[in-house]
């Protein structure tokens, strides 16, 4: 007995575009489903654009599923490209009809995504790893989450996720790649093969971070993090003011050197009214490989110095979220694209960033930088 065409429809509603993560029948991805007596089915598939990065992924999962319906004794897939007018529909789908000024979802009053601001004072604290760890450990635990490497001139965001495709465009909406279940963009994509080097000025970063936060679909986050360069330079002053909801997570090493200028990183938010997550120890100590002892390579004390700093300067209390001990794994993770909160979750290190991160995915109660959309009463 041949299958029917609502079972073979209700298959296909179980295939998730890998860009857009949604299910194909909902973006009018299918073009045709056709069904022999026999129990052939041939599927025609809408693809995005020509040259679709995930064109291989979308046919094995349209024939997995498709294959699994009772009576279908063999998938045969036709791609085909959407039209300039399918894809605008598609886009007026996907991020409503917003005229020609693009928005920034998470600026709009409603918007539930809890945004981070991931800064240090100087490069070379592992900020990029601590990012790319945290994002991981929280997509692990189910949540929705983005990564921003807002990082133009030091970007190394994909290559510590594995993240390899290129963004897809439609229309003018960017597709962002996604590894470990982790949407992520960088400027590092958009480049030349090769290791070439970005060589900006203020407003060019400027446009380019608002591009990263308008012009990429990024659905419905429950967490975004930007991973920013280090300091307080042009980056910094453009989410203050591009994303004023943004908390800051300061990471900083124990020894006081990094101590004080990842206190001057934080301090921007008195001047641009943001509010810091708080502190994060990154190198804490060195687990002696032979008696467990804990070696103070850099120092100690410096995230808390940072933490109580910070109080002082704000007036509100910054807390030390953890202290990250040292562990070569974390580095051959960055490496492979392999987080090591994923391929080693009970190690001291990743157990302490998966902790980290249970922390902040917690909503606070408080309605403090929650726009609540309301205009006053004449």
């Amino acid at each position: 007995m041949a299958p029917t065409q609502e079972l073979v429809t209700a298959a296909l509603s179980t295939v998730i575009d890998p860009e857009i993560r949604r299910p194909i029948t909902d973006l009018d991805m299918v073009k045709s489903i056709e069904i022999a007596p026999d129990g052939a089915v041939r599927v025609g598939v809408y693809l995005t654009v020509a040259g679709c990065p995930m064109k291989d992924t979308i046919t094995r999962d349209v024939t997995t599923a498709v294959g699994k319906v009772e009576g279908v004794t063999g998938v045969q897939i036709e791609l085909d490209v959407m039209s300039t007018e399918q894809r605008k529909v598609l886009q007026t789908k996907l991020r409503g009809d917003r005229g020609p000024e693009k928005e920034i979802p998470f600026n709009q009053p409603g918007s539930l995504t809890r945004v981070f601001a991931v800064a240090s004072g100087k490069g070379g604290v592992g900020k990029s790893s601590v990012t790319v760890n945290l994002a991981a450990a929280m997509a692990a635990s189910g949540l929705k989450v983005g990564i921003v490497d807002a990082d133009i001139y030091g970007h190394s965001v994909p290559r510590m996720l594995g993240a390899a495709e290129r963004p897809t465009k439609v229309e003018d909406m960017i597709m962002p790649p996604v590894a470990h279940d982790i949407k992520v963009i960088s400027v590092g994509m958009f480049k030349p093969p090769g290791n070439s080097a970005v060589v900006w000025r203020g407003p060019m970063l400027d446009r380019a971070l608002h591009q990263f936060l308008a012009d990429v679909y990024w659905g419905d986050l429950d967490v975004l993090l930007l991973d920013l360069p280090p300091g307080t330079g042009d980056i910094a002053i453009s989410v203050a003011q591009r994303l004023p909801s943004a908390e800051i997570l300061v990471v900083t090493t124990p020894q006081q050197a990094a101590a004080e200028v990842a206190e001057r990183a934080g301090s921007i938010a008195a001047q641009t009214h943001q509010q810091i997550a708080g502190v994060i120890e990154n190198m804490a100590w060195l687990p002696c490989p032979h008696c467990d002892e804990r070696i103070a390579v850099f120092g100690e004390g410096g995230g808390q110095t940072v933490a109580d700093a910070l109080t002082r300067t704000l007036g509100s209390r910054v807390p030390l979220l953890g202290q990250v001990p040292i562990d070569l794994r974390l580095r051959e993770g960055g490496d492979e694209g392999k987080p090591l909160v994923l391929t080693d979750p009970d190690t001291p290190a990743a157990a302490e960033l998966r902790k980290i991160a249970a922390g902040l995915s917690k909503r606070s109660s408080s309605l403090k930088g929650l726009q609540l959309g309301l205009s006053p009463n004449r």
